[in-house]
């Protein structure tokens, strides 16, 4: 009970940062993100998530401390230099090779955290290109979701550690020393552009020729990681190359990237192609057509929160937004495809009698309440399928639009209101469940492979957990390394403090002692050693009156009691006869003085002896 607790109390944590932040973590891998509440939970001593929330709506600051925890920026320049050696001997010279020399080369690295990715790219692409072609053929849009990391990579200015990993030769020639910070030339930082982007929501940006996103996807879970590798897919041209981390391998998604070199995670995108009995003619044209439609109309429709579909006169799928690519688990390769080859064109519902209809009468068509168990164990969703002919011209039918608008809570809400179709509802669901796992099971028992793939990604999964943890222990020893250097400054001034405070008491020619309220030695310098004959490490610490020394101690000790006090004198001067360390009589001149804080308390006492020449007896 107390771990379910628990979790509903992170999720409405989760729920709290997306509605009053903007923040959506929801797609994030739940370890991840548990283990980074956690460790902020740790630093402010608070047992349990419920009071951390109830934390932050009090103390506003800690949103900004939560998510610099949650957004771990850790990267570098030229990090894992063999892939950036693979990048610059393999993908570059395809890519360049492959437009011509007016066009214009657009990079994008997404997740750029704090911009050593962005201006590595930047480095290699003018090393390539010479840094004239660079200005005017170059550019990199940088992205990521913290605000306070982007303002940071826009100065571009760095310190001596974070461009350590940079080649000396590159590093004289791209970066400016001022100090000892080391700033990006602002000639060639024109071409690159910082901006904030979320992967799992925003539109990408398009037409990109190559997309570097180096240990991203692993903070991701299976689902949103799905998502963001089809917006990658979309914003790459063709030919277009993909530069990951070395914990991502796109094992499930062979359909949309081939491998240049696995080993160094670089990826080709697999362009759209017809597919068999296709006219090469008409797929032409029909890319053309697609190719020529404006990113706003594409980012509408790729992004639009409703499954579309659009089936042609001949019966082939001519368009499937986003969400109905994922719904119906379809790819690019399936558009030009006669539609009754689909299993959407039967499941969730038989839409090929519904679409001749259409078609015949020029009429739309509702089918209402469909419901879809996807798989076993899933709550089934709800549709209310709409089906409308499509015309090109006034009175020409063109195809016919499909859209499937779920109505999951809605229908919800109606059962709880009819209890009996609730109960006929639930015992479909059932029987449905059954068939769902014996077919499961079936597919089980005939696929290895699937097995293998599994298997795979759990051990994927794992080395992303791995890589994230180590990436979470190379941010702490950069602070405890931050840390250790401030104690080091500060050690530095003490020992210069007290060396200088040495020299100050050495230097005196007087014997000179300073005692604390309670009369106990803490100072003792070398005057009084030569005086009295014993040596400071014996005096410190002990009662002045208890020191067996020619000074005739129960004399100072009245004048000393009447200045502890805010009001008392300053200072109070006697004469005193003594005998010195060698038993000679010697007659002192006792100055005494008040040692205050700052505050004006008095905190001790300043004892002076001078010989009075002459005083001797």
């Amino acid at each position: 009970m107390a771990e379910s607790e628990s979790m509903q109390d992170f999720e409405d944590l989760l729920v709290m940062l997306k509605e009053t932040r903007g923040f959506d973590f929801t797609g994030y891998k739940p370890t991840t993100l548990s283990r980074r509440v956690k460790r902020r939970m740790d630093a402010l001593d608070l047992d349990s998530v419920a009071e951390y929330r109830d934390y932050l709506e009090l103390e506003h600051e800690e949103f900004a401390k939560l998510f610099d925890s949650l957004l771990i920026n850790v990267t570098g320049f030229f990090r894992d230099p063999p892939a950036w050696d693979a990048l610059r001997e393999t993908v570059l010279p395809q890519m360049l090779a492959s437009k011509e020399p007016s066009r214009t080369v657009r990079v994008w690295s997404a997740g750029c955290a704090t911009g050593e990715e962005a201006y590595t790219l930047a480095m290699v692409l003018a090393e390539e290109l010479g840094e004239d072609q660079f200005r005017e053929r170059v550019k990199i849009y940088a992205t990521d979701l913290d605000e306070d990391a982007l303002h940071q990579a826009r100065a571009g200015s760095y310190t001596e550690r974070q461009v350590a990993g940079i080649p000396e030769e590159l590093r004289r020639t791209y970066f400016e020393q001022t100090g000892s910070r080391f700033s990006f030339r602002r000639d060639l930082r024109r071409q690159v552009i910082f901006g904030r982007n979320d992967l799992t929501r925003d539109a990408p940006i398009s037409r990109v020729d190559l997309l570097v996103a180096r240990n991203t996807l692993m903070y991701f879970n299976a689902e949103t990681q799905t998502g963001v590798i089809r917006r990658f897919h979309f914003a790459l041209t063709d030919p277009g190359f993909l530069f990951l981390g070395k914990a991502e391998m796109l094992l499930n998604h062979g359909d949309r990237f081939e491998p240049v070199d696995l080993r160094k995670r670089l990826f080709r995108k697999i362009p759209n192609t017809p597919p068999p009995g296709f006219p090469s003619k008409g797929w032409e044209e029909e890319s053309t057509r697609r190719s020529s439609s404006t990113n706003l109309e594409q980012s509408a429709l790729a992004a639009g929160p409703v499954a579309q579909l659009a089936v042609d006169l001949d019966g082939r799928l001519g368009v499937a937004n986003a969400r109905a690519e994922m719904l119906f688990n379809l790819r690019p390769r399936d558009i030009g495809r006669p539609f009754q080859d689909l299993e959407v064109s039967y499941r969730p519902v038989e839409l090929r009698s519904v679409i001749e209809q259409v078609k015949k009468d020029g009429r739309p068509l509702e089918l209402h309440h469909v419901t879809w168990h996807r798989s076993a164990g899933v709550e089934p969703s709800v549709f209310d399928v709409h089906a409308v002919p499509l015309f090109g011209k006034p009175g020409e039918i063109a195809g016919v639009g499909i859209s499937f608008d779920d109505v999951t809570h809605y229908r919800r809400l109606r059962e709880e209101l009819e209890h009996s179709n609730q109960e006929l509802e639930r015992a479909y669901e059932e029987l449905q469940s059954l068939n769902e796992e014996l077919e499961t099971t079936n597919e089980e028992l005939q696929s290895t492979n699937e097995e293998l793939e599994t298997t795979n990604e759990e051990l994927q999964s794992t080395n992303e957990e791995l890589e994230t943890m180590n990436e979470e222990l190379q941010s702490t020893n950069d602070e405890l390394q931050e840390i250790n250097d401030a104690l080091r400054v500060r050690s530095e001034e003490l020992d210069s403090t007290n060396s200088f405070l040495g020299s100050v008491l050495r230097s005196l020619g007087s014997a000179t002692i300073v005692v604390s309220e309670a009369l106990r030695v803490q100072v003792w310098n070398q005057g009084a050693e030569e005086l009295w004959g014993v040596r400071a490490e014996e005096a410190q610490g002990r009662d002045l009156l208890t020191l067996d020394i020619g000074l005739p101690l129960a004399d100072l000790e009245s004048p000393l009691r009447q200045l502890n006090g805010e009001t008392s004198p300053a200072g109070a001067a006697v004469r005193v006869a003594a005998v010195n360390r060698r038993g000679r009589p010697i007659e002192l001149a006792v100055e005494l003085k008040q040692l205050r804080d700052e505050d004006g308390g008095v905190r001790g006492f300043i004892i002076v002896m001078d010989h009075v020449p002459g005083g001797d007896t």
